[in-house]
């Protein structure tokens, strides 16, 4: 039996960037594992509207944020990190963002009268823009300054603050009022022990430290801009058009659809910067291998998913949601196909930008945003939620061809072929089998879909292994490091 210390010498002694998307993706599961148990109980418990008018206040709270940071964290963060009139810095990133936040909320006011699905979150939103900007405040000094691990616990403090406060007043019966102060709750418990860690003073500043960090934001907002349309832009519409009960089932289906994406997310996170490295170095054909290695390993998680989803979802949905989350069945077929797709449009922007090329990321993000306003407008009064998922996927289907595209130029654009179909393989023999399982044994309890879950995953698993030396080998060298 291994030691703490063996173990922990193995993993330091895995290639650097395989050893980072490891602990990302294991505290990224870990966190949203939590998200899903509290969903999950406040689904039950409080039912789809409630959640729904939930879901639309972080619809509002997200937009407004983006509108009143206006890429000025991204390059605060930046000028500080820089080591030159770091305080003159921060204090214009402070005074621009609370002159932003003052305009937002004087915007909302006179607005009140329109925004007749959130009347009852209103007093909250107001709230969470002032707690929002005291936290983004300290974060980013913190951040600048690259104290890194303090920057992760604030938002792993505020994650799991916030779930366990919203726990608290779920169980209480304070409901949606309950969720937005256990949001709110979560940023200020974290600000407050975040500010032992903040370095940064507010001091007199010159017109020229804020010209620099708006030249610097201007392509960070746009680019934000774009991200944020699929991100809310369906949640607001769903919720104009129709019910917050709607709005409620179509946003937790879309998070249970995100398990297809752990391993995306974490390894661009990681891979960014080593793509900027490489780049500098012209080594163009490292970064080409790099990215076709990236959608296998995304594709090994988010494709299987989908067949799983497909078999089991509307199981799933019922046991793990209620009865109010049986009509998201066909709105989580499309999304779990659009998170494959996502798969591509997440690797791609990240590699374009990786090589130095914003703007052209930019305008295909643009593109693909305005597609997705004109299809949620078109396609969600007439088809429902399904309509706002597949607008979704269109949109996503047109994001990454148009990355590929604009890629393409600068490095060769491969799939892995034998690995893919390896995959692929493997997954339509676990869907052979969780059709026989389904036809022989009822899925007539929590237990015995969960059960059904795990045998899909073993099948799953070891027939890839089976047939995959090369994910055999890889295991193999993990345990032998």
């Amino acid at each position: 039996m291994p030691t703490m210390s063996t173990i922990f010498n193995r993993l330091m002694r895995i290639e650097p960037i395989r050893r980072q998307s490891m602990v990302i993706l294991i505290l990224q599961i870990a966190i949203t594992f939590i998200g899903f148990l509290s969903t999950m109980y406040f689904a039950h418990t409080i039912g789809a509207s409630v959640l729904g008018a939930y879901f639309l206040f972080l619809a509002y709270v997200g937009t407004l944020n983006l509108f009143y940071d206006g890429g000025f964290g991204g390059a605060v963060v930046k000028r500080i990190s820089e080591g030159k009139d770091q305080n003159e810095f921060y204090s214009a990133f402070v005074v621009s963002r609370m002159i932003l936040v003052v305009f937002s909320i004087a915007v909302l006011i006179l607005i009140y009268p329109l925004l007749t699905d959130l009347h009852d979150m209103y007093f909250w939103l107001l709230v969470a823009l002032v707690s929002g900007f005291i936290f983004s405040s300290i974060l980013y000094g913190i951040y600048g300054m690259g104290k890194a691990g303090i920057y992760q616990t604030m938002g792993f403090l505020n994650s799991i603050l916030c779930i366990f406060f919203q726990v608290v007043a779920v169980f209480l019966g304070f409901g949606a009022a309950g969720l937005a102060g256990g949001f709110i709750f979560g940023m200020i418990a974290a600000s407050i022990i975040g500010m032992r860690y903040l370095d940064m003073k507010l001091v007199r500043f010159r017109s020229y430290h804020l010209h620099s960090l708006v030249s610097y934001s201007f392509w960070i907002f746009l680019s934000s801009s774009g991200s944020l349309v699929f991100t809310y832009a369906d949640t607001i519409m769903v919720g104009y058009f129709l019910e917050t009960a709607d709005v409620g089932i179509y946003r937790v289906v879309f998070q249970f659809t995100t398990i297809a994406a752990f391993t995306t997310t974490a390894m661009r996170t990681v891979l960014f910067p080593n793509i900027s490295k490489w780049s500098v170095s012209g080594d163009t054909d490292r970064i080409a291998v790099s990215l076709s290695k990236a959608f296998t390993y995304s594709l090994m998680l988010a494709v299987p998913v989908l067949a799983g989803g497909v078999l089991l979802g509307d199981k799933l949905l019922y046991y793990f949601y209620g009865s109010d989350f049986e009509n998201g069945n066909y709105t989580l077929y499309l999304l779990l196909v659009m998170q494959v797709v996502n798969v591509f449009v997440f690797l791609q922007t990240t590699y374009i930008n990786g090589l130095n090329h914003p703007k052209k990321a930019l305008k295909v993000t643009i593109v693909a945003a305005t597609a997705n306003i004109i299809l949620n407008f078109a396609l969600i009064p007439a088809l429902g939620i399904e309509g706002a998922a597949l607008a979704t996927l269109l949109t996503m289907t047109l994001n990454a061809l148009l990355a590929y595209f604009v890629l393409s130029r600068f490095i060769n654009v491969n799939i892995e072929y034998v690995p893919v179909r390896n995959v692929i393989i493997s997954s339509s023999i676990m869907v052979v089998f969780l059709g026989f399982y389904r036809l022989l044994i009822p899925l007539s309890n929590i237990w015995i879909t969960l059960l059904s879950v795990l045998l899909g995953g073993i099948v799953y698993t070891m027939f890839l292994l089976k047939i995959d030396t090369g994910v055999r080998t890889e295991i193999k060298n993990l345990l032998n490091y």
